[in-house]
């Protein structure tokens, strides 16, 4: 079920997709579509109208501040090494776990593992890897199909940087970690791996 918030969130987007499609913004006379009405109640209506948008930019404005805040709350609770690419902030609070517990431990503090989609965020994930110098488990996993890798989400890797003759795996090394050069290796779920977040 949605919130009121999400609520508040859709009818705000349905409402500025709308009226800038019929460059018809609030702030015009009118609505789109709607007559004006007129004399004191034309005036009350369009008010109201002024108030409902302003609430709800208010509205958009706190959920992107929750958003980004959870996410520093998650970070700071690793309490360990950070850097930051872009949309996404990288964590390690230096511990080793095996993939399982490591992709919980960033669910738990609302990220997920470190998963690279280009050079940038590779060279940011080895930043960290190499302070703490122990390779760590990256955000991909084997398919259904033995030798295709994908980030955990499902989506097809759109980067790669496998170590030469990697993977090699042959569908009984499932997760990928990520040596102390940045390169990539297929490796057994169950072994430790130091912990790497995005957020």
């Amino acid at each position: 079920m949605l919130s009121y918030s999400s609520y508040m969130l859709t009818a705000l987007a349905a409402l500025l997709v709308t009226c800038h499609a019929l460059q018809k913004c609030p702030g015009n006379p009118r609505l789109p579509g709607v007559p004006g009405l007129p004399g004191r109640d034309g005036l009350k209506a369009q008010s109201r109208l002024q108030g409902l948008l302003e609430s709800l930019d208010t509205e958009l404005i706190l959920l992107n501040l929750k958003h980004r805040l959870s996410r520093l709350e998650g970070v700071l609770a690793l309490n360990g090494k950070t850097k930051e690419v872009g949309e996404k902030i990288f964590a390690s609070n230096g511990k080793e776990v095996d993939f399982a517990s490591a992709l919980e431990s960033c669910e738990e503090a609302g990220g997920t593992l470190a998963t690279p989609t280009n050079e940038e965020e590779n060279k940011a994930i080895l930043s960290i890897v190499k302070e703490y110098n122990r390779y760590a488990y990256l955000g991909i996993k084997e398919g259904e199909t033995s030798g295709q890798f994908e980030y955990i989400n499902g989506t097809p890797l759109n980067y790669t940087n496998w170590h030469q003759y990697e993977p090699n795996g042959k569908g009984t090394e499932k997760c990928v970690e990520m040596y102390t050069d940045g390169t990539w290796n297929d490796k057994r779920c169950n072994q430790n791996r130091l912990i790497v977040c995005q957020f």
